[in-house]
């Protein structure tokens, strides 16, 4: 939503300025028993005297939208949670009309013509001075004018490595209500985080065998996070406290009998978290078909508020920029959040043995004023245990 736009009516302002003033037609007009006058201690207000009855009349201003003052601004789709923006008006000038208009405006300016010719001794240079060779004497210049031309502007590779430069951007909408989010998240939740790790091994196996199956059936292909979104509304069934947020207004506890899943997905705008809603009722097709479209919407930036609006966990991939570890942040409402990092082969013990095997580290971040550390291990623990095995999701166990 958008800061409403501060405009008014130029007929109401240029009305209202002759109502003050006493130029108004009203005021001219005799009318049986009326009359105008100022009112005393009120700059700005008159007297109505009416059948020998005085009423006092305030003036006030008024941002209300009048005739052709109403302007619809069309802007992009904004982020999740982003309330408001701002509108920057850029005049379109001609640049060709500005060197007709400089004659005539300095025509009627006869006498400073004499002040504003550079004498003849200072002319405007019009190329920068040239550098002195070593073998000449330096002239009397300022060093703040001769500091320009030492350095050409097209400088030799390694040339300028010692320079010591910065430069400042402003941060936009969407990074400021990202950080003010983060930080409310740090404030007001107790946060925790347990940490587990997953054998990739049977989940790449099923992929690799049903991939090409279920692109030819779906027309999608398979990914690894449709397992992990199922995993976990899954888990959310046995934890509903996790699935759950504290009401701190009312000191409830609110628990959600559905499971909208946030999976953060990043774009060159930002951070953005869309929604997939109902997931406890989808099956891995459903899954895959909608991360497919949010993930095409986020990258041409088509996504609306409302595909970002609510959800009740939050699913968080580093793992596609390299990650190895890391904690998750809460995204407020909510109390916990999954993160998924890279995937590496380690060397693990396996029945007795050194085997290597995929492996990747995940982490469940949860507010510990509502979720105990049972509740949040045995939620991690289930979604290890259906991502390692997912005959376990179809089994229910």
């Amino acid at each position: 939503m958008l800061s409403r736009s501060r405009c008014v009516s130029r007929a109401f302002s240029r009305s209202l300025s002759a109502f003050q003033k006493g130029n108004c037609p009203l005021g001219r007009r005799s009318l049986p028993g009326v009359s105008l006058c100022q009112g005393p201690g009120y700059p700005n207000s008159r007297k109505v005297v009416i059948n020998n009855s005085v009423f006092s009349v305030r003036f006030f201003r008024t941002t209300a939208v009048c005739k052709d003052d109403l302007v619809t601004v069309k802007t992009p789709a904004f982020a999740e949670s982003v309330t408001e923006g701002d509108v920057r008006w850029e005049k379109a000038a001609p640049a060709k009309a500005k060197p007709a208009e400089a004659p005539a405006a300095a025509a009627p300016k006869a006498e400073p013509t004499a002040a504003a010719v550079p004498p003849p001794a200072a002319p405007i240079p019009t190329q920068m001075p040239p550098v002195p060779s070593p073998s000449q004497p330096p002239s009397g210049k300022p060093v703040s004018a001769v500091k320009p031309t030492v350095t050409p502007p097209l400088a030799e590779p390694g040339a300028g490595k010692g320079l010591r430069s910065e430069h400042r951007e402003k941060m936009n909408r969407m990074r400021q209500r990202i950080a003010q989010r983060l930080k409310e998240a740090q404030n007001t939740c107790a946060m925790l985080t347990t940490f587990n790790e997953i054998d990739m091994s049977n989940i790449q196996e099923m992929r690799a065998r049903h991939k090409e199956a279920f692109l030819k059936k779906h027309n999608l292909k398979l990914g690894f996070m449709s397992a992990f979104v199922k995993a976990s509304a899954f888990a959310l069934q046995e934890q509903p406290v996790v699935n759950a947020v504290i009401d701190d207004t009312t000191k409830e506890v609110v628990y959600r009998d559905y499971i909208d899943i946030s999976v953060a997905v990043a774009t060159p705008r930002g951070l953005v978290v869309p929604v997939i809603r109902n997931v406890e009722a989808m099956n891995f097709a459903d899954i895959e078909r909608t991360i497919t479209e949010l993930g095409e919407k986020a990258r041409k930036n088509e996504l609306a508020i409302e595909d970002m609006d609510g959800g009740t966990f939050t699913i968080s991939n580093g793992g596609v920029f390299g990650s190895l570890f890391g904690t998750p942040i809460i995204n407020p409402p909510q109390s916990a959040i999954l993160g998924m990092h890279g995937i590496f082969d380690r060397p693990v013990a396996i029945g007795g043995k050194v085997e290597v095997r995929p492996m990747m580290y995940v982490a469940l971040t949860y507010d510990h004023r509502l979720i105990d550390g049972r509740e949040a291990v045995t939620f991690l623990r289930k979604i290890k245990a259906a991502v390692e095995d997912p005959r376990v999701l179809l089994l229910d166990l």
